[in-house]
């Protein structure tokens, strides 16, 4: 009979994983690793895969007994000090067996702090936790989650992040080796590849076989995360690489130095042509989605707008320009341009052309938006990384000047350029239009304010009352509009003072609904480090896909005010039921609930302020009388500058 290796041994053949020996450490490693003869090759811990008898319940969840059972330092030790070098301030997860050994490690080894473990209900909330968090601090998160199924939960956070050019780093726990993980549930749990089901929408991944490789792998996959374009990245951590100890190995191992990378800026004879052009129109026009990556952004921004006198589009994905500067435009604007300048557009074609959904054969009519004649220029990181399967690329555009580049990196030149080619006539001409600007601007804030005011006193509350009282409340306070996922007819970016990069985070990047709740709560928690307020305007249905959030705003104090665009539907989906029965000239089919059956959320209404307040939240509600909204707010605001999380339900009209 051949006697079996130890399972130490056999892992590492299998993962083909010997640590890199012999290169000088570039990082110390934080603690000094145990020697070789200390470090024995131990039985491996599984997870139980069995009933539980009174015997196993008692190891499981009583208190530890036995101390340093592995003989040496683990490897998932060794984890902890390579993240502490990238600085990473939390880990929002779900707790699993697939990746217990890095979590003891976080918690005991490494102190709970940088990382600091945040408890989350669901793994899709701690993806989108870290999405809301980096929009206000334009620093990464990580978060673990747990094998095949966790991964999968994780899904449509992860899309959300990737199509809103957003870093993530997600650990996924594995259990590789078919020869020694627990049969049952760890093995369901497991695959070889099991980053396949998220590589379409990450921007790379990677399953390293030595802790040497986990230490590259992790600065590495920092790096690409943080170039632009930003997106997640995904890395499969080996349970056996994780429990086991580090073994002679050890005093090979360093942990690679990170450098911050350049953002890559626009080649200067496209940057020069570019400036030639916007320098020669009669009405140029910029349209910006994505350009802001920081407040620089914004005042990089302001600075070519008034250098041009050129009217500024912010389509609203990331806070781009001031909405109270008077070159700030509606999209409509586009029509009278000669030259349009896209900064980092996730739609170009949507932005110069129209599609109307006429429904009698399902196929929409398309229409131009602007004049033949008219140039177009496009400044755009996101050609830097199209893949082929999800469409988040959009209809293709032809453009005149195209620059796969960070818009932002791009506009100092792109200012210097234009300083350049401006005349002296060229400048006396932006000067008068600087002053028909200001009257046009003057004219668009006074209808939006009239248009506000229209059914001010109704109940349910109109989408205007509700963003104004809120308004009017938080106005003095250093706020952040932490998350607005219901449709309120675009009402604080119309009426609200937004000038400052905190003020509007935009939105989901996919249009996963879901993400509201958890986003708010990421950013609430990076508010709540800087000394800001939080505020979300938050709807009903994207509220009930990751509820347990607000446990975690409440389990990890994290102050925000989360005020409910009740308006007891999925109001667009109740639209579309309705457009398409009037194409084929039918009644919708109405039940009970006073509209299209399954897009209503009512009979039984929910009762949030009471799911808020089952979680630990201050909340109250159901609001439906307007008079009563302002003082509700007022009330709310004190408990969530005393470190609280609180809640208002107020039942609203559909948009």
């Amino acid at each position: 009979m051949i006697e079996p290796k130890k399972s130490g041994t056999d892992r590492r053949n299998f993962l083909k994983g010997a640590a890199v020996a012999g290169v000088a450490p570039a990082v110390a490693v934080a603690a000094a690793v145990p020697s070789a003869e200390a470090q024995v090759a131990a039985p491996r811990h599984l997870p139980s895969a069995l009933p539980p008898t009174v015997k196993t319940i008692a190891a499981e969840v009583g208190d530890v007994k036995e101390m340093n059972r592995i003989g040496g330092k683990p490897g998932s030790d060794f984890m902890v000090d390579v993240l502490k070098t990238l600085d990473i301030k939390y880990t929002p997860s779900n707790c699993a067996s697939s990746f217990r050994a890095l979590h003891e490690s976080i918690i005991n080894y490494g102190e709970n702090k940088a990382p600091e473990f945040l408890s989350c209900m669901h793994e899709e909330s701690g993806v989108a936790m870290a999405h809301g968090y980096f929009k206000i601090t334009g620093k990464p998160l990580m978060t673990m989650v747990h094998g095949t199924v966790g991964l999968q939960h994780a899904t449509m956070g992860i899309y959300n992040a990737f199509c809103d050019r957003v870093p993530v780093i997600i650990i996924g726990g594995n259990d590789m080796d078919a020869a020694s993980r627990p049969p049952g549930v760890p093995t369901f749990h497991a695959a070889q590849d099991i980053n396949l089901i998220v590589r379409d929408y990450t921007k790379w991944d990677d399953t390293p076989t030595s802790l040497q490789a986990f230490a590259q792998s992790m600065v590495r996959g920092y790096k690409i995360a943080m170039t632009p374009p930003y997106g997640p990245v995904a890395i499969s951590l080996d349970a056996g690489l994780q429990q086991e100890p580090i073994g002679a190995h050890g005093a090979g191992l360093y942990i690679p130095k990170f450098n911050m990378p350049s953002p890559p800026a626009g080649e200067m004879g496209a940057v020069k042509e570019a400036a030639r052009l916007l320098v020669n129109a009669e009405n140029p026009v910029i349209v910006a989605d994505r350009s802001a990556r920081t407040p620089e952004g914004v005042q990089l921004l302001i600075q070519l707008a008034e250098l041009l006198q050129a009217p500024v589009v912010d389509q609203g994905n990331r806070m781009n320009f001031p909405n109270t500067h008077y070159l700030s435009r509606p999209a409509g604007v586009v029509s009278t341009a000669d030259v349009i300048m896209g900064l980092e557009l996730s739609d170009f074609w949507g932005t110069v052309n129209a599609y109307t959904d006429n429904g009698d054969d399902g196929i929409g009519v398309n229409s131009t938006k602007i004049k033949p004649t008219t140039k177009l220029i496009s400044i755009s990181s996101v050609e830097l990384l199209t893949k082929s399967n999800y469409q988040d690329f959009q209809r293709f555009q032809s453009v005149d000047v195209s620059m796969p580049a960070d818009a932002q990196a791009t506009l100092p030149a792109l200012i210097e350029a234009v300083k350049s080619a401006l005349t002296s006539e060229r400048r006396a001409q932006n000067d008068q239009r600087a002053e028909k600007a200001k009257k046009t601007y003057a004219d668009i804030r006074a209808r939006e304010r009239a248009a506000a005011a229209v059914a001010w006193d109704a109940s349910p509350i109109s989408t205007a009352r509700l963003c104004m009282e809120l308004y009017g409340q938080i106005k003095n306070e250093d706020w952040s509009l932490v998350a607005s996922e219901g449709n309120v007819s675009n009402w604080p970016n119309r009426l609200w003072a937004m000038e400052k990069h905190h003020q509007w985070l935009g939105r989901s990047g996919g249009y996963g609904v879901g993400y509201g709740a958890p986003a708010s709560v990421g950013a609430a928690l990076a508010n709540r480090d800087l000394g800001r307020f939080s505020v979300a305007i938050q709807s009903d249905g994207d509220l009930m896909f990751a509820p347990g959030v607000l446990w975690t705003a409440a389990r990890h104090k994290i102050p925000l005010l989360s005020v409910m665009h009740n308006n007891r539907a999925w109001h667009q989906e109740t639209m579309h039921v309705q457009r398409m029965a009037s194409f084929r000239n039918r009644p919708s089919n109405y039940g009970n609930d006073a509209g299209p059956v399954g897009t209503m959320i009512q009979n039984p209404d929910i009762e949030y302020h009471k799911l808020a307040e089952s979680m630990g939240w201050w909340a109250k509600g159901p609001i439906k009388d307007p008079a009563l909204l302002g003082p509700a707010i007022k009330e709310a605001m004190a408990v969530v500058k005393s470190g609280q999380p609180a809640l208002l339900n107020v039942w609203t009209q559909p948009r």
